[in-house]
């Protein structure tokens, strides 16, 4: 692909359409003292062989893309097939965007709808909607959502949600109403689950929502059934969060727990980490007029036409952008479609046994490396509540950030060190283990934390 977009007959064409005879006149507004006078200091322009050489040493740079990982912490490196990928080149999934009319993008439509009956079926709620960016701004959408059902302004945050979640709570928030000091924070109990009872203090008559990790960000699976019945007699909603859906094949669904709205990060059913990015979000709530009311983002629906074939169409679009305007439920401005169809096509070719059957693996694996970590002197679990496929460990010598460090050096990630989050657990190692595991990978860790001298 050239990267020269315009040839000098085009800009002078162009300029001569505006009545300017230079580029210099058409950057006259910007003050002389913020121009460069200087040519740019870039090398010089290659071609694409010498480029595409000079990429791939680049790459080779990078030694994190070979190294063994155990990091998770909401974002998870489960397999994804080739067969997937390819077909997420055709150009009409690759070059679909937003489905603005419906008689033209039944395809696209479908697939929206199977991507929103696969969340539905994931998180127990039967309305599920489509383009959230991710598990964060899905989480944040649905407090939005809450404070709009309940009229009242304040969110109860388990200690166990992600903190970068958090975050976007708070940035959403900021400036409606009370802003950040509408959001109270309670610490999880000492198992590592939300602690009910610190949460039913915590509600009071002003509360929209408590919104609870499960399983959170520590790993730990806790009953949220305490909590949904607190929240529901105290007028409040209860909102889950998830940040691998592949627990969801195992546990009993949120929806089925009691929660009002259920989100997760779809991130893990289809989408390859890299670089951080792109994500998508999954968002489910309960079967109630007033909830489907204020679904943030787009839903699709099965109908008939006149002949009695059967069709899609976009039911509900309540961005700002459509007919809505400022009476939008949602100021997200475009849509996750690819990520989604990417999610739709990954869970279709893993069924329901494969999706299930992975998850085994998750657990069994994650249950063994527990085991063996255990064992090595120095080194505890100090969370004892059940876990899915992540978990804390307490790190010999007191530093998991000297050991992810010693350790990567023998080429092992060996998990997030929780001090980057809480100066209070830099004793702490959080690690997430997937079916792409092997048992000589879960060795090698082992050995490596034994090794470590603390």
């Amino acid at each position: 692909m050239r990267y020269l977009p315009h040839t000098p007959e085009e800009i002078s064409e162009m300029l001569q359409a505006v009545g300017l005879s230079s580029l210099e006149e058409l950057y006259s507004a910007i003050p002389k003292e913020a121009r460069l006078t200087r040519p740019l200091s870039m090398e010089p322009s290659l071609d694409e062989a010498s480029l595409m050489r000079h990429l791939e040493e680049l790459a080779q740079k990078n030694r994190a893309g070979r190294m063994l990982s155990f990091l998770g912490a909401g974002a998870y490196e489960h397999h994804f097939p080739p067969a997937a990928d390819q077909l997420l080149l055709r150009s009409e999934f690759y070059t679909a965007y937003t489905p603005y009319q419906p008689e033209v993008s039944q395809g696209t439509l479908q697939v929206i709808f199977e991507f929103q009956t696969i969340v539905s079926e994931i998180l127990g709620l039967p309305i599920a909607n489509a383009s959230m960016y991710d598990g964060a701004s899905a989480l944040a959408e649905a407090v939005l959502m809450a404070r709009r059902l309940t009229g009242r302004e304040r969110t109860v945050l388990s200690g166990g949600v992600h903190p970068d979640y958090v975050g976007t709570v708070e940035t959403y928030v900021h400036g409606i109403g009370t802003g950040k000091a509408s959001l109270v924070g309670v610490d999880v109990g000492r198992d590592g689950t939300a602690d009910a009872e610190a949460l039913t203090r915590a509600i009071d008559e002003t509360t929209a929502c408590v919104v609870v990790g499960y399983p959170n960000f520590f790993g730990v699976v806790g009953d949220i059934r305490k909590v949904a019945e607190v929240c529901h007699q105290k007028g409040a909603l209860l909102i889950t969060v998830t940040l691998d859906p592949y627990a969801l094949a195992l546990l009993e669904s949120p929806g089925a727990l009691g929660a009002d709205i259920a989100v997760a990060e779809g991130q893990p059913l289809g989408l390859p980490p890299q670089y951080g990015g792109p994500n998508v979000g999954l968002f489910a709530c309960r079967n109630d007029r007033k909830y489907l009311q204020q679904v943030p983002g787009r839903l699709v629906g099965e109908t008939v036409d006149k002949h009695g074939t059967r069709g899609y169409v976009l039911t509900l679009a309540t961005r700002e952008q459509h007919i809505r305007r400022e009476r939008a439920t949602s100021n997200i401005c475009t849509n996750s479609g690819l990520c989604a169809t990417a999610v739709t096509m990954r869970m279709c070719m893993l069924g329901k046994r494969g999706f299930v059957e992975a998850a085994k693996q998750c657990l069994a694996k994650a249950e063994h490396l527990k085991r063996e970590i255990a064992r090595i002197d120095g080194y505890a679990l100090p969370m004892s509540a059940p876990t899915f496929h992540e978990f804390v460990v307490k790190v010999r010598g007191g530093d998991a950030g000297r050991l992810t460090r010693a350790l990567a050096e023998q080429g092992i990630i060996a998990g997030l060190d929780l001090g980057r989050i809480d100066a209070r657990r830099r004793d702490e190692l959080l690690v997430a283990v997937t079916e792409r595991h092997s048992r000589a990978d879960l060795d090698r860790l082992v050995a490596g934390l034994a090794g470590f001298t603390g």
